[in-house]
């Protein structure tokens, strides 16, 4: 599966966005898909998920009702509409796949991972 993240840019504070993420390859139908983020200097961290159904979705406390995962499976992709968005969401975000489970947080058990889009957002 490979993974490509697109939809970054610069924005004022308050805007809004939509990321996508599109699988080629194979298909991502039955995996969980989720995003993360890397400031600059510090780690990669989670942001939402989405299970291969759609039927659940995860958010960390910082996005949870400002972001919205969502998936097309007849498309292969996978999107984070963004809004109301804050200097602090400024980072790389990086779509990810996993099959191994449905409700992991960490990094280690997504096996596949996009190349990262850029939201910078100033004030």
């Amino acid at each position: 599966v490979q993974l490509q993240a697109s939809g970054g840019g610069l924005v004022q504070v308050g805007d809004s966005l939509r990321l996508s993420c599109v699988a080629s390859g194979s298909t991502i139908s039955r995996a969980t898909v989720a995003w993360f983020r890397q400031a600059p200097g510090k780690e990669r961290n989670y942001v939402a998920s989405i299970t291969w159904s759609g039927f659940m979705r995860y958010y960390a406390d910082s996005v949870k009702g400002r972001f919205t995962i969502d998936r097309d499976n007849a498309k292969n992709a996978v999107y984070l509409q963004m809004n109301n968005l804050r200097p602090e969401d400024t980072a790389v975000y990086y779509c990810a796949a996993t099959f191994r489970s449905s409700t992991t947080r960490r990094t280690i058990d997504f096996g596949y991972w996009g190349q990262g889009t850029l939201v910078t957002v100033s004030s």
